[in-house]
């Protein structure tokens, strides 16, 4: 072969070398916008679940909003960078994005937003609610040391239903993000809830007996 011949294969290769690095830069610079904004994400619906928990609302829905913003500007980001889309980060955030969703909406007696509403992955809205479902144990405590038996059951009711559901979804750990861990954790959230329930209405029937008992003369 030919000096020149050698010359232009060389051209040739360092052409496609350059268009994989301008490729490899372009995702780059998505990831370095992604992981903060992931992490601001994850933030702001860790702050909105525990405004819930409180009882300040208009709280919880503001920083809900800003979250959404947030993860709209990732997905736009990371928007034609599949090897970095699913890396992980970002399923974690939209995980989050659906648990501060749905725990908002258990406590408001509202409907869960489905899958297409609230724009995520399909993984990340299982595991979002089968969190969103542990997440009320510590709703469902404030309501029974706050005498609020009747609520506590309904809250009970939502983590059993929630629990059935995701249960009949039956796919292999790499297809569904580990859902299978997050419901084992769930089951036994509901498990120890269940024994916090029973014991606070035995206590409440037996307080009610010594009441209604008639004082000996």
């Amino acid at each position: 072969m030919s000096r020149g011949a050698d010359g232009a294969a060389g051209a040739d290769l360092l052409a496609r070398v350059d268009a994989i690095r301008s490729s490899l830069e372009s995702a780059n610079a998505a990831r370095e916008v992604a992981l903060p904004g992931c992490r601001a994400v994850i933030r702001a619906c860790g702050s909105s679940i525990k405004a819930v928990h409180r009882l300040q609302f208009d709280t919880a829905d503001e920083l809900v909003v800003e979250a959404a913003s947030r993860l709209r500007a990732v997905q736009a980001a990371l928007d034609g960078h599949p090897e970095i889309e699913h890396a992980g980060f970002l399923h974690d955030a939209e995980k989050e994005y659906v648990e501060a969703r749905a725990v908002r909406a258990f406590v408001d007696g509202s409907a869960v937003p489905s899958v297409t509403e609230l724009q995520v992955g399909d993984a990340a809205y299982l595991r979002g609610l089968a969190e969103a479902a542990s997440e009320l144990r510590r709703h469902l405590l404030d309501r029974l040391r706050e005498g609020d038996v009747a609520r506590a059951e309904e809250l009970l009711g939502l983590m059993d239903d929630t629990y059935d559901a995701l249960s009949t979804v039956d796919f292999p750990d790499a297809v569904t993000h580990g859902l299978r861990r997050t419901l084992d954790a769930l089951r036994a959230v509901l498990e120890r809830s269940r024994g916090d329930l029973t014991t606070a209405v035995l206590q409440l029937r037996l307080q009610q007996a010594i009441e209604s008992s008639p004082t000996p003369s």
